[in-house]
């Protein structure tokens, strides 16, 4: 998936992956990772959210919650989303602090006082019941926390395995199922020729799943969308933004600049991520909520039908002690479209656009609203005109989001390659390579064989099956050749050793560390 834009982009990165493997430093199913790319691509990312207004939190599971890596990263990005408590520990551990924790996965309650001890700048909650432990470790601590409510995806919108929040009123349907990007359906059969494909869905197609999030085709640059400037504000390296003040149902005012959008400017970028992503009606999340009619309807459960959701959480949250509701968040919030590449907000974005009015309209000030998935250069300019507080970049840091697969000028650097090697060769003359990197959406499609130069198709696996091996198509290979690709992973899922270099671009690369799939060394 990535291989032609490694080798036009990083070359010396698989020159020296090979060379690792050839001369035994590193075994096969191993990620290598250039460690100066990945910081080289944090700076960029940082200093182009400083420039929109926007804050950042940086996530790591795709490239294993390896300590070098972070270190790297949080020098320009200080502070973490963590998928995960694990993961959570391991960030905290290697220096960077807490943005957000518990989202997408839930803290437990009885990790609850260490984390809230590192005092992260917010804590996501998907019920009441999560909200009243945060609320009871951080009274118990003698602080108020932040947090940020998780709203209930739209149907259609939300990856299997990710379900849960506070439901929006007004449901979480839309008429025939949510449309991503017109093209785009998250709730169907993922299978290759199944009905909920992206950019052709399953092995053969494209990723297809959680780590899809960005699927895109089609090129284009960062200035695709246009840019929102900012004249001022904390820095995205430093501190958080929030949206200003108090605001009326309707205005989606934020921090950016010395004085926000007027309403009608807000109100048209409202009605942007109503029709982009799917939610329909005259005025959808741009005027009052009387007049919001965007297709929404959902019938079973009818306490959380109309406007009673979110106001019925917030009744009981708002009165809990020891935290404040302080924005919303969703997975996920951007999606690109198949054909053209174009990112688009999901109806998820539209709902927390809503939801941050609801919570305006109450008196909640200094509102945030994260808006993960495929923050990117490319998309950091729709987050900040939709009026999105915070991205989460997470493969743009290795400059392995589908859009980088097929435009090789964008801004972000490839940033790592998988050696494997031949283990054996099938009586047909296919070659096998040794696997345990192989995640299911990853896309991968051509080996390159160093020491012939010949460029193998990598053949369908399923993904129910165990990667022990990965077949090639028949071609010019042999037991204990290396193998290099590149395609999109999910590292913190394999079994694979993570080998972080440093050093290519200035000629003198070294191999700094050997790492397993969550971070520790070997």
């Amino acid at each position: 998936m990535f291989l032609d834009a490694v080798l036009h982009r990083n070359p010396e990165l698989v020159a020296f992956a090979a060379e690792l493997h050839d001369s035994g430093a590193i075994p096969p199913d191993t990620y290598v990772m250039d460690r100066d790319a990945i910081e080289y691509n944090a700076a960029l990312l940082a200093g182009e959210a400083d420039r929109l207004g926007l804050s950042l939190w940086f996530v790591v599971k795709q490239i294993g919650r390896n300590p070098e890596l972070i270190e790297a990263i949080a020098r320009h990005i200080p502070r973490f989303a963590a998928i995960d408590p694990p993961e959570a520990r391991i960030l905290h551990a290697a220096g960077a602090q807490a943005g957000n924790l518990g989202h997408l996965v839930q803290i437990p309650a009885r990790a609850l006082p260490e984390m809230l001890a590192w005092r992260p700048e917010t804590v996501t909650v998907y019920d009441l019941a999560n909200a009243r432990a945060v609320s009871d470790a951080a009274t118990r601590l003698g602080f108020v926390q932040d947090v940020l409510i998780r709203l209930e995806g739209a149907s259609g919108a939300v990856y299997p395995g990710q379900e849960g929040g506070v439901r929006l009123g007004g449901g979480a349907r839309l008429d025939g199922g949510a449309r991503l990007g017109d093209g785009f359906r998250l709730d169907g059969d993922v299978r290759p020729g199944g009905n909920g494909r992206l950019v052709g869905g399953g092995q053969s197609g494209g990723p297809v799943g959680p780590d899809a999030t960005d699927a895109m085709a089609g090129p284009y640059g960062p200035d695709f969308l246009g840019s929102t400037d900012a004249t001022g504000g904390p820095s995205a390296t430093g501190g958080s933004r929030a949206m200003s003040g108090s605001r009326a149902a309707g205005d989606l005012s934020g921090t950016r600049g010395t004085a926000g959008p007027s309403n009608a400017d807000e109100a048209s970028r409202a009605d942007e991520a109503s029709r982009a992503g799917g939610a329909r009606g005259p005025g959808a999340m741009g005027g009052t909520e009387a007049a919001v009619d965007d297709g929404y309807h959902d019938d079973r459960d009818d306490r959380y039908v109309g406007t009673d959701g979110l106001d019925a959480f917030l009744d009981e949250a708002e009165r809990l002690p020891g935290i404040r509701v302080a924005g919303v968040t969703a997975f996920p919030c951007v999606l690109c479209d198949p054909e053209t590449g174009e990112p688009r907000p999901t109806p998820n974005f539209a709902l927390a656009l809503r939801a941050v009015d609801r919570l305006a309209a109450r008196g909640h000030t200094d509102l945030k609203l994260s808006a993960p998935s495929a923050t990117s250069m490319a998309t950091l300019p729709l987050l900040a005109r939709l009026g999105a507080t915070h991205g989460e970049p997470g493969h743009a840091l290795t400059g392995t989001t589908p859009l980088h697969a097929v435009d090789h000028g964008q801004p972000e650097r490839p940033a790592y390659v998988y050696v494997s090697e031949v283990a054996h060769t099938l009586a047909d003359g296919r070659p096998a390579l040794y696997g345990g990197g192989f995640y299911a959406r990853g896309g991968a499609r051509e080996a390159l064989i160093p020491r012939t130069g010949a460029r193998l198709r990598v053949e369908d696996a399923p993904a129910a099956n165990i990667d022990y091996y990965r077949l090639l198509a028949p071609g010019d290979a042999r037991v204990g050749d290396t193998a290099v690709l590149a395609f999109r992973t999910q590292v913190f899922v394999t079994r694979s050793t993570v080998a972080v270099v440093s050093g290519l671009s200035s000629g003198t690369p070294k191999l700094t560390g050997l790492y397993d799939p969550l971070g520790r060394p070997y």
